[in-house]
């Protein structure tokens, strides 16, 4: 199977933002995507940004035109909010996210009525319906294809800093994982989830979709739902590895850091270098950590098996990437990464509120909602920082 890669100007960013739709008083999500898509569709259809629905009907999805710079990525998300918000808020909707939800549960939840998503129910049964969770997309722009899996593969040592930055999904289902990120395991139970197949060239993935495709287990490559991904039609790198950000300049900062590290090995493979792995053993139980642990992990940072604090060992990356964010003009939205690791992703500060709360999973609901229509917006926070 030959699949040609489109041209895609270099580091170019893409957003996608998946956002709950939730009744602002008791908390529970709102089944009311269907009645709102079609007029948002309609009235943003000249727009660079796009809102469509997702699995779920207590879903929106939000996604920026491409963005030279993240910044403007993120206009796009912006706006983007503040259109559906032009029509949630009248009729009594409130939007959060997070990569869970603290206490819903899947049984209440109903699968938008479209063939692609009844079929993956029909296939994946239980696990299907509770996919029960947010996440956001970074897509970045690569100009020549030979480069694709060679950067996913050096990306992949950095998925559990992605994730533990991140991480937002303590509590599923109204109970306490011990998580951060649980939604990141539960995710990779679908057929093609979770973690990238370590292939060396673009030959070796047409390889991969040919035996999928021919086997009926997929059928093109936008069904390849890994956690960082080729995806052909845009000519972009797609790191899908991330719990729903709960606020627009985490947002900001994380899409900061896939940018720079993707420029970063471009420049590396540029100058004839052989990027970075890790063994496929190590990548594994990295991922496992940083769900477990979150910004507490201890992950391997090379082949011979040396162990770091998650945390500082992306002090010392974003150290060596500053200059990086400085010429692709991300340097403050790169900053945010600092104010995360300073005060804690947003798994932190739910499990505080939940034991402020006596375990009350009704309040963590309600700190939801107030980081993501009272947070400060992404322009507030840099002239801050300015």
């Amino acid at each position: 199977m030959s699949v040609p890669f489109a041209t895609s100007a270099r580091s170019t960013v893409g957003l996608e933002w998946e956002l709950m739709l939730v009744d602002p008083d008791t908390g529970d999500l709102v089944s009311r995507a269907p009645e709102l898509v079609p007029e948002l569709e309609e009235r943003t259809e000249l727009e660079r940004y796009t809102v469509t629905g997702e699995l779920l009907t207590n879903t929106v999805e939000v996604t920026s035109g491409i963005g030279d710079t993240v910044a403007a990525a993120v206009d796009d998300i912006a706006d983007a909010i503040a259109e559906v918000r032009r029509l949630t808020t009248p009729r009594g909707i409130d939007l959060m996210c997070a990569g869970s939800h603290p206490f819903a549960q899947w049984y209440d939840q109903q699968v938008t009525d479209k063939t692609r998503y009844n079929k993956l129910i029909e296939r994946t049964q239980w696990w299907g319906r509770n996919m029960m969770i947010w996440g956001i997309h970074v897509h970045v722009g690569v100009e020549d294809v030979n480069k694709v899996l060679p950067i996913i593969g050096a990306l992949s040592i950095y998925l559990p800093h992605l994730q533990a930055l991140s991480a937002s999904s303590p509590f599923w289902a109204g109970e306490r994982t011990g998580y951060a990120s649980n939604r990141s395991l539960v995710f990779q139970q679908l057929p093609t989830a979770g973690l990238p197949w370590p292939l060396a060239d673009w030959a070796q993935f047409e390889h991969y979709l040919d035996d999928m495709v021919g086997t009926g287990v997929i059928q093109d490559a936008t069904e390849v739902r890994w956690d960082i991904r080729p995806a052909p039609r845009w000519g972009t790198i797609e790191v899908r590895a991330c719990d729903g950000m709960s606020t627009l300049p985490e947002l900001a900062a994380v899409a900061a850091l896939v940018q720079t590290l993707v420029e970063h090995f471009s420049r590396r493979l540029d100058e004839g270098e052989t990027l970075p792995s890790l063994q496929p053993w190590f990548v594994r139980e990295n991922k496992w950590r940083a769900a477990r642990y979150g910004l507490g992990a201890r992950v391997i940072v090379d082949p011979s098996g040396t162990q770091r604090l998650v945390a500082e060992h992306l002090r010392e990356t974003m150290a060596d990437l500053a200059l990086i964010a400085q010429e692709l003009h991300c340097a403050r939205e790169f900053a945010g990464l600092e104010t995360i690791l300073d005060e804690g992703a947003s798994y932190a500060r739910q499990l505080v509120v939940a034991d402020a709360a006596e375990g009350d999973l009704r309040a963590v609901v309600q700190h939801l909602l107030r980081e993501f229509r009272q947070g400060p917006s992404l322009r507030e926070h840099l002239a801050e920082h300015a």
